[in-house]
């Protein structure tokens, strides 16, 4: 279930405001690529944009079937926090390499703007969010 799909719907976000994926011209080159790319189809539960344009992503390590996703936050008392994780699981378990998730939380270095990337900032722009 995609928990920021639900919150968007439930919240009366405008529809035509849609995640925008990057498109890949070439194949994953690892396992840990598949990750990464597969993350910009998660969206943050309040605006249409994806985890790493956000900059919430900190880090992907994968070993085996195993895919350990460290992010952070924008606020320590995030609301949404069991959504995203639930949401980054949900979709990393879609990859055929992929048996375990593990989500770990850092706080260190604390999340700002700054981390936000240029298609980020745009999405951001789009919702009506200035950055």
């Amino acid at each position: 279930m995609n928990f920021a799909a639900v919150l968007a719907e439930s919240s009366g976000r405008h529809p035509d405001l849609e995640l925008e994926i990057p498109e890949w011209k070439t194949p994953p080159a690892s396992v840990e690529e598949a990750v990464w790319r597969a993350l910009h189809e998660v969206p943050d539960p309040e605006f249409p944009i994806s985890l790493p344009d956000l900059g919430l992503v900190y880090g992907v390590e994968v070993e085996g079937g195993t895919a350990r996703v460290i992010v952070s936050f924008t606020a320590s008392a995030c609301p949404c926090v069991e959504f995203i994780k639930w949401d980054i699981r949900d979709r990393l378990l879609q990859e055929e390499e992929i048996d375990v998730v593990e989500v770990a939380v850092t706080w260190d270095p604390p999340w700002t703007a700054d981390r936000i990337t240029a298609r980020g900032r745009r999405a951001l722009r789009r919702a009506g969010v200035s950055v």
